[in-house]
Order: structure tokens, then sequence, then C-alpha cells
């Protein structure tokens, strides 16, 4: 499979989609959401593959919309909406609900669409020169791509109504102080970090890392005895699998697991 806009490559369990714009900072247009599109169904399609990591090429991680797909004139108005219907919030649902970890490797500014593309993911590592950025109030937009919904559970309401306001740069550091990095690796070695936490959890029982992601959104909108609940349905599915069985043998003859996710 080719590409125009990303690159595409699978390293034992684990998938690494880049973008690849490195000249307009990697911003996101109908043709990188198509290529992305497609590289997430080939990763769904190969059980081989245990983890997904999204990150950029060349010194940012996404600058977010590219802006020249929505040029407009007071006679010649674009429909900005349209293109959160057709590729933004479809790729934002995916992704939270992805059946295999996803980690976002900001290497560099995640600004706007992009720092909100990497919200998307279950876990952010960030090199420390990287930054993120809420910038939709510097061209007088709302911040969409999940944003709205994202952050304030990340990192509390009051912080994220500051974020979009001010539209300020917040670096690596203060992401990690404030939730949204789970960590900050020196720019030197961030490749080999990453790939080494994405190999660790591409080990994992990935048929349980689903199901604890399901649970966790979940718990956003339940009551406590409807959680209740569904983590008892959820434990029935894991206590049912391969790997659950796997996990408890290797326990009992003191050896590392070897998960299959099923």
């Amino acid at each position: 499979m080719e590409f125009k806009t990303i690159k595409y490559s699978v390293n034992g369990a684990v998938a690494t989609l880049a973008l690849n714009r490195p000249e307009r900072l990697n911003a996101l247009n109908a043709t990188v959401h198509a290529e992305i599109r497609d590289a997430l169904s080939a990763v769904e399609g190969n059980p081989a593959v245990r983890c997904l990591v999204i990150t950029g090429e060349g010194r940012a991680f996404c600058s977010g919309q590219d802006l020249t797909e929505r040029v407009m004139s007071e006679t010649n108005k674009v429909d900005v909406g349209s293109s959160l219907d057709r590729d933004y919030n479809p790729l934002v649902r995916r992704l939270v609900a992805f059946p295999i970890p996803t980690i976002a490797a900001v290497n560099g500014p995640a600004v706007g669409a992009g720092a909100n593309l990497a919200l998307a993911c279950d876990i952010l590592l960030f090199s420390r020169s990287a930054y993120l950025q809420e910038a939709f109030a510097r061209i007088g937009l709302v911040p969409d791509a999940g944003g709205t919904w994202l952050l304030p559970r990340i990192v509390g309401l009051k912080r994220a109504i500051a974020m979009c306001l001010t539209a300020e740069q917040v670096p690596a550091e203060e992401c990690q102080r404030i939730g949204i990095a789970y960590k900050v690796f020196e720019d030197a070695n961030f490749q080999s970090d990453v790939a080494k936490a994405a190999a660790l959890l591409a080990m994992g029982p990935t048929f349980a890392y689903r199901l604890m992601k399901e649970a966790l959104y979940a718990s956003l909108t339940n009551d406590l005895s409807a959680q209740l609940d569904l983590e008892a349905k959820l434990q029935k599915q894991a206590g049912q699998s391969q790997d659950f069985r796997e996990g408890v043998k290797a326990f009992l003859e003191k050896r590392l697991p070897r998960y299959e996710g099923r």
C-alpha cells in the first residue's frame, strides 16, 4: 500500500503512522484524512499488529487543518463544518474506540486539530521540545476534532477554558504536569524511547486493553451502579479469554506471559 501524505510501516507487533507533509508541518487535508483511514483499516485487518503509534515527520507532530483548503472571501464563504462531519468526527470516534492501544508520539508542535488528534489517542508521549496548543481562537474558530469533549475531561473545565481562550502554547513539561502527557522523553532519544514503550504495550493483553477502554470511557457518564454492572459484564468477557488463561498460567509457572490478544 503506497501513500503520498503519510508513512505507514509495521515493525514486529507495532504499526507506525507518520504524517508526512513536513513542508506544511504535517497539516491535515482531505487527502491526509483519506490515507489515515486506509492505514487504520490496514492496522485493523492485521491481527499481528497490537499497538499503533501516530507521529509526524520533520519538526512537527501536526499543525492542524491545512487552511489553504478553507480559503474564503466575502462572496465565497466556506462551510468549515463539512470537513468535521466528513473527516474529523469519524476519525476521533474511530481512534477513541480503536481495538488496540494507540500512542501519540508528539515529536513537535501539536496545534489545533493536530492537538486534538493527539488527545484522541490512548497515551501521549512528548519530546522535550514539543508543545500543545489549542490555537483556534487565533483565527476565530471553536476548538473541534473532539477538543471540547476531550480536554476538559483531562485537565478540568477551568483549565480547558483558559487553554482555549488564550490559545497559549503549553510546553511538554506542563502537559505532563496537568495530565496530558504520560511521559516526556529527551529529544535525542525520543524515537527509541517511544519504540520501547510501544513494544511493551504490544506484548500486553490487548483483549483486556479494549475492554478497559470501554469501561473507562463509559465511566464518564455512568453512575456507580451502572459502572459496577458494566465491570461485571466486561470482566466476564475477559475471564473467558485466551489471554486470561495465559496470564494465570504464566503467573503460576513464574514466567512472562505470551499474550495473543484474544
